[in-house]
Parts: C-alpha cells; structure tokens; sequence
C-alpha cells in the first residue's frame, strides 16, 4: 500500500473502525476498572449517565452544553428518554439545566468527573502499558487533527448543532496523563464523523430512523462514502506517511 492511495477521504474511512475499536474498548476498561463502582457511589447510572457521554466539556469549570449539541450528540436516541434522564440527573442534583436548555454539572457532577478522569488516567496506564511512544504520537497527531477540524468548523461555519463542537476541544487540565488525553481526544474525533455521517445521511433524505434500518447495499455504501468525503477535512493537515502511522498505531494498541 503506498501513499498515493491513502488520500484524505480514504483514511477518514480506514481509520474509522480502528478510533472507534480503541475508544469503546478503553471506555469498556474504564467501566469495568472502577467507573461502575464510582457511578455507584453517586447514585448509579441514572444520576451519572449523561455526565460520562459530556465529560469533555462538562469538566471544565464554565463548561455547558447547549440544546443543539446535546440533541446532536444523542440524535439516534429517543428525545423523551433522554429529557427524562436529564431530569433524573438534575434531580440528583449531578446536572444542572439552565432555562435555555444548556446543561452545566453541578459541584457534585464536577467532583464526579474528576474522579472519573483519574479512573481513565489509571485504566489506560495498564492498558497502554509499554506502548509510551505509540501513545505520545497518537497524542500529538489527535491533538492537531482536532484542532483543525476545530478551524474548519469555524470557516464553514458547521459549529451550530455539531456534536463535535459541542465537546471540543476536550477538557485537559495540566498535568493529564497521555492516557487520558488519548482517549478524549479520540472521543472527540469520533464526534466528527458522526457529524459527518449526519450530514451525509440528511443530504440522502433520510431520518436518524430510517438510516439506522436502512440494511446493506448500495445506498447505505454511498452514504457512508459520503461520509468519508465530509470527514476527511481534518486529515488534510498530516502527510501522507503520518496517516499511515497513525492507523499503524492504532491498530497496534491493546484494546
């Protein structure tokens, strides 16, 4: 395989699968070494559920997702269900939802969410243990990547209702391990394509519904496509042979 055939729109979609295996897979770690018993400790996932998909920005001290982002991030989700576990969240005083709709955390969210970041700081330290220079690459090439889609955002003026924007760039307070900024900066980027694949589907005339049963073939290949094609921004900003290390690596990496 040589560069000329990793063009940005095709590592958008060979990179796909790979953030996404190693995201879900930490975050599973992450559940199953000690984020369910932290959850626990705060009333279980009805009091914490939203606050670990919104940690990124939620974490921050200000940090707030608005109406838009929030109803981007959860679009295959049914809306009443998640009005009502939003309430549930508020009730247990981890949320707090302001007039217009933006949710903040609460001081007991907040102190919540530290206590998960240091959970996924000491997960992913096992995980990812001897594989240091694979993380920092990952790091340093996520970090720019998201900082460019970031800008790209910004000139095409796509931030409104983008779940992508919505979480990023994600909180890093000084002194995050590279564990943790790996794994949020990865969230992040999987934000982007799910805008992407938005956007694709939409332009195709479909529902977050109907995409979602819409079974294997021709038109589900074309979206998806597409939706390499809308992804693949980002990826303009590394060269060709960093591309093909950042799948290397990501491939490479337990989980």
């Amino acid at each position: 395989m040589n560069s000329v055939a990793l063009p940005p729109h095709r590592i958008a979609g060979l990179l796909a699968p790979a953030v996404d295996r190693t995201f879900r897979a930490t975050m599973l770690a992450g559940h199953h070494g000690g984020g369910a018993e932290l959850s626990q400790r705060y009333g279980g996932a009805a009091a914490s559920g939203f606050l670990v998909d919104l940690r990124t920005r939620l974490a921050a001290p200000g940090g707030a997702v608005d109406g838009a982002g929030f109803a981007a991030i959860t679009r295959y989700r049914d809306p009443i269900a998640c009005r009502r576990a939003v309430d549930k969240q508020v009730a247990h005083a981890m949320i707090y939802r302001s007039p217009d709709g933006a949710l903040s955390a609460t001081e007991r969210g907040a102190a919540f969410l530290g206590e998960l970041y240091q959970v996924h700081a000491e997960v992913t330290e096992e995980l990812w243990s001897g594989h240091d220079e694979r993380v920092a690459r990952l790091v340093a090439v996520l970090g720019r990547l998201v900082a460019y889609a970031l800008v790209l955002a910004d000139e095409e003026g796509t931030r409104s209702g983008s779940a992508f924007a919505a979480l990023a760039p994600p909180h890093e307070p000084d002194g995050s391990p590279p564990g943790v900024l790996l794994l949020n900066r990865l969230g992040a980027l999987r934000y982007h394509r799910a805008d992407a694949h938005a956007a694709a589907w939409t332009a195709a005339g479909h529902t977050a519904s109907s995409v979602t049963a819409l079974p294997p073939g021709p038109e589900r290949l074309a979206i998806e496509l597409e939706t390499d094609r809308r992804a693949a921004g980002p990826y303009a900003v590394l060269a060709a042979e960093e591309r093909l290390t950042m799948l290397a690596d990501l491939a490479a990496l337990p989980g």
